[in-house]
C-alpha cells in the first residue's frame, strides 16, 4: 500500500542521461543545509518552497515512461527528506528500477549520525554518490560527479561492510 507522504520537488528531469547510467528519471528535492560555494541548484537551497508531490504522483510519472533504468534522488538535500523519500525508494526496487541518491554528506558522517530513516533510505539504493561539491575540484572529466572529492559507492556493499565501497562498475564510470 502506498502511503500518501508529500515530496518537496525543486524539478523533475524526466529523461536524463547525466545523473547516471541509462535513461533514468532525476528528482530533485527542494531544500539543503550545505550551502556549497557554486551549487548547480542554488534554487533548490531554500527548504520553503519547491512543488509538492505525492508518491503516488512520482509513481505515475516513473510508470509514464517504460524505458527508464532508474532513478536518482539529488537535490537541494535528499537526506533532508529521508523519511518522505522512503515509500517511493521501495516502489522504485519494486519495480525492478535502479535507485542512486546524490547528497552532501559522506557515508561516514551519515553512519556516525544513526538517522534511521535515512539508513532505512540507503538501504533501497544502489548506488550513493556522497560528498559536498568543492568548488576547488570542479571537474567536467568525471563521469556522474561535479567535484573530485565525491565518491561513486556501492550502497549494498557498503552497508554490509560498514565503510564506503567504491562501485566497480564500468557505466558507473568506475
Amino acid at each position: 500500500m502506498i502511503h500518501e507522504k508529500t515530496i518537496d520537488v525543486a524539478g523533475i528531469i524526466e529523461d536524463s542521461i547525466v545523473d547516471g547510467p541509462g535513461l533514468r528519471m532525476a528528482i530533485f528535492v527542494q531544500g539543503c543545509d550545505k550551502r556549497c560555494v557554486g551549487c548547480h541548484n542554488p534554487e533548490a537551497q531554500p527548504v520553503s518552497g519547491g512543488t509538492p508531490y505525492t508518491i503516488e504522483a512520482l509513481l505515475e510519472k516513473i510508470a509514464a515512461n517504460p524505458i527508464l533504468s532508474g532513478v536518482t534522488f539529488s537535490g537541494g538535500e535528499p537526506m533532508l527528506q529521508a523519511a518522505a523519500l522512503l515509500s517511493l525508494a521501495e516502489q522504485i526496487k519494486a519495480k525492478g528500477l535502479d535507485l542512486a541518491i546524490y547528497t552532501g554528506d559522506t557515508l561516514e558522517e551519515i553512519l556516525k549520525k544513526g538517522d534511521e530513516a535515512e539508513l532505512r533510505l540507503l538501504s533501497f539504493a544502489d548506488v550513493l554518490i556522497d560528498g559536498p561539491f568543492v568548488l576547488e575540484q570542479r571537474s567536467l572529466a568525471i563521469p556522474f560527479r561535479g567535484s573530485a572529492n565525491q565518491r561513486i559507492l556501492d550502497l549494498p556493499k557498503s552497508l554490509a561492510a560498514g565503510e564506503a565501497v567504491p562501485v566497480t562498475n564500468p557505466a558507473w564510470g568506475t
